[in-house]
């Protein structure tokens, strides 16, 4: 299918995770800016109801490979599968999520097309017909704008929380699923456990409210108040990089470029000034409500709401109108 994007669904342990859908949304944008049929792609072992659960996405097709040497994760068997179903689409492009795993196979399989890989992007836009995407460089200082000059296939791998997973978008009526048969011959490695960055209390990624503080909150001691509101909120705690510097939240609450990069449905944001490198973060939450005393803080140009105010005074009146709402 020339001109088509392949999306790379990632699952593990037989469940997608929220990448795989925010990989999606990234395919079918550029699908309807390019005029091009998306397609989606799973793989894995005995992953039928996955399959079904992709096809209710709006998408040309999907294409179910299960074969027993993909029931667990191994660089060679992926990009020997990942080969053969790129090859029989031949699609444009291949749209993968920036995962650990992505960062382990992808290369091999663009390498086995003698292409490069666009790796971490936030965004894609088309420009005269082409794409052009955008890359975070010095620790998101600067954006770069990436143009592929050479033949399909095109990998482009996207940041998590680039794109939210909600903006994947439903069919109306389930799509096709082929099941392709590919070969795989035994991988020279055996799955390990799953990596795990660091044991967290929370995965601030799946989290559907957050409130972050920064250095307005101006102690430590301060920090009660606002977790008395993430509580309230049935939120999570988080922080800009000073605060995790300083050793008043551990550092998985940190978001940002040097951080984790989430996409809650609401984000509240209390005393963060919005330093660059804080907004790359966070700058896709669905709804921002910023609480800052400086009415020029660079907060407020992407935030849905701003009080400029002391947040030590508008917090306690948001956590009594919320436990209200609640009727508490």
């Amino acid at each position: 299918m020339s001109g088509s994007i392949l999306v790379f669904a990632e699952q593990r342990g037989g469940n997608f995770n929220r990448t795989a859908f925010e990989a999606l949304a990234a395919g079918q944008q550029l699908g309807r800016a390019l005029n091009a049929a998306v397609v989606a792609v799973v793989l894995g072992h005995k992953i039928e109801g996955l399959a079904t659960q992709l096809a209710e996405y709006e998408l040309g097709r999907v294409i179910q490979v299960d074969h027993e040497l993909l029931a667990e994760y191994t660089p060679d068997a992926y990009a020997q599968a990942m080969e053969q179903v790129v090859r029989a689409v031949a699609p444009q492009h291949v749209v993968l999520p920036h995962t650990y795993l992505v960062r382990d196979f992808a290369p091999k399989l663009a390498a086995r097309f003698g292409r490069d890989l666009i790796s971490d992007c936030i965004r894609a836009n088309v420009n005269g017909g082409s794409p052009v995407f955008t890359r975070r460089i010095f620790l998101g200082k600067m954006d770069a704008d990436v143009v592929a000059d050479g033949e399909p296939p095109i990998f482009v791998t996207f940041q998590a929380g680039a794109y939210r997973a909600d903006q994947a978008t439903k069919g109306t009526a389930k799509c096709e699923v082929e099941k392709m048969n590919v070969e795989v011959v035994e991988p020279r490695t055996k799955p390990e456990p799953a990596f795990q960055e660091v044991k967290q209390a929370v995965d601030l990624s799946k989290a559907e409210v957050i409130v972050a503080v920064g250095r307005g909150i101006k102690s430590q001691e301060n920090l009660a108040l606002a977790q008395k509101l993430a509580e309230a909120l049935g939120g999570e705690i988080a922080a800009s990089r000073p605060i995790c510097d300083a050793g008043w939240l551990p550092i998985d609450r940190q978001i940002g470029s040097s951080g984790q990069t989430v996409a809650p449905k609401l984000y509240v944001a209390l005393g963060i000034s919005g330093a660059i490198q804080h907004l790359v973060g966070m700058k896709n939450s669905g709804t921002i409500v910023a609480v800052n005393k400086d009415p020029e803080a660079p907060i407020f140009d992407i935030a849905d709401y701003g009080i400029v105010a002391d947040l030590f005074e508008v917090v306690p009146t948001l956590i009594e109108e919320v436990k209200k709402i609640k009727g508490e």
